[in-house]
């Protein structure tokens, strides 16, 4: 069989039993277009490249573990990863504080801040909201369904009990729970829910 007909599981299962040129053949597969995915992200070559490495760093990390569970999509496995090194780049630079000029040539323009939100705060706002959804998901019914009424409805806890046919305290300790296991799961699966 030719080398490119190989399936990528045929590929990583090569690599899984040492030998590297499979790896080197999957990488050769997918290098450009996880590459253009991050390029197009960052617009850094140099952090493009950092990232670009790291995401196949980390692939080899997941599948020498036996962590990595072929489903016929490496190429999605693979640019998830690369797009999660992406927007944790972007949480740790948002935490890096900003010192201003005290200069007399500073420049306005080059340091007025900017009211919109960028393009990375974007994407990490939506990935906290993707993160988020899937875990309220995971409530239990009683608890999802509080949340839902007093965040996304606005409805005060007086509205929500009498919708749902309980007491203050049992809706107050609904919300409770429900914040309790949001905490829960962010912290066992590493998910940042704020920027």
């Amino acid at each position: 069989m030719s080398e490119t007909n190989r399936t990528d599981k045929e590929l990583i299962d090569g690599y899984r039993g040492g030998c590297l040129s499979d790896f080197e053949l999957l990488v050769g597969r997918y290098q450009d277009q996880i590459y253009n995915y991050v390029f197009s992200l960052v617009r850094d070559r140099q952090l493009c490249d950092d990232i670009f490495q790291d995401t196949f760093v980390k692939i080899i990390r997941v599948i020498k573990a036996g962590v990595y569970k072929d489903e016929g999509k490496f190429i999605q496995f693979a640019m998830r990863i690369a797009h999660n090194l992406v927007i944790d780049h972007f949480r740790k630079e948002s935490r890096i504080p900003m010192v201003e000029s005290s200069s007399e040539d500073y420049n306005y323009v080059d340091n007025a801040p900017i009211t919109d939100p960028s393009v990375e705060q974007g994407m990490i706002v939506d990935q906290i909201h993707s993160d988020l959804r899937k875990m309220i998901e995971l409530l239990p019914v009683e608890q999802r369904e509080v949340l839902r009424m007093r965040i996304y409805d606005d409805l005060s806890f007086k509205e929500i009990a009498d919708l749902t046919k309980v007491s203050i305290n049992t809706a107050l300790g609904r919300m409770r729970y429900a914040l309790i296991n949001l905490r829960k799961m962010a912290e066992m699966n590493n998910v940042s829910l704020s920027y």
